[in-house]
């Protein structure tokens, strides 16, 4: 790979993951699975809202870049919002609760857009 097709750069990254989300698969994985399609979309709607771009969503994970940490921290405070607004419906036990990081850091960027630094690494261990 020729390091023209990496490029290094400053970015705020906004990593998100579900508290207990073993327990809430085991306890009804299609729910689960319905309510994490709902969440997503709401992540993707906010990201791309604030000038962000998704890069990941495995799992039980949101990993998202944005060239501004405001971009990063106002989509952030709006998933919460949407989400929390939702859950008025569900019983407590059954809530998805996203843990939210949101770091400023260097990242390489191959050319199809995965970045890669430890700048993610941090991110993503800030929503813990």
């Amino acid at each position: 790979m020729s390091g023209s097709e990496l490029k290094q750069r400053l970015v705020a990254f906004l990593a998100a993951d579900v508290a207990g989300y073993s327990r809430l698969m085991a306890a009804d994985e299609r729910a689960t699975v319905a309510s994490l399609d709902t969440s997503r979309a709401a992540f993707r709607s906010q990201i791309e809202a604030n000038q962000g771009r998704v890069i990941d969503m495995a799992g039980d994970s949101v990993l998202a870049v944005f060239e501004t940490a405001t971009g990063a921290v106002l989509a952030a405070l709006a998933v919460q919002q949407e989400l929390n607004a939702s859950d008025g419906a569900v019983s407590e036990d059954r809530r998805m609760s996203f843990r939210i990081g949101v770091h400023m850091g260097d990242v390489i960027e191959k050319a199809y857009g995965t970045v890669y630094g430890d700048g993610v690494n941090i991110a993503a261990r800030l929503d813990f």
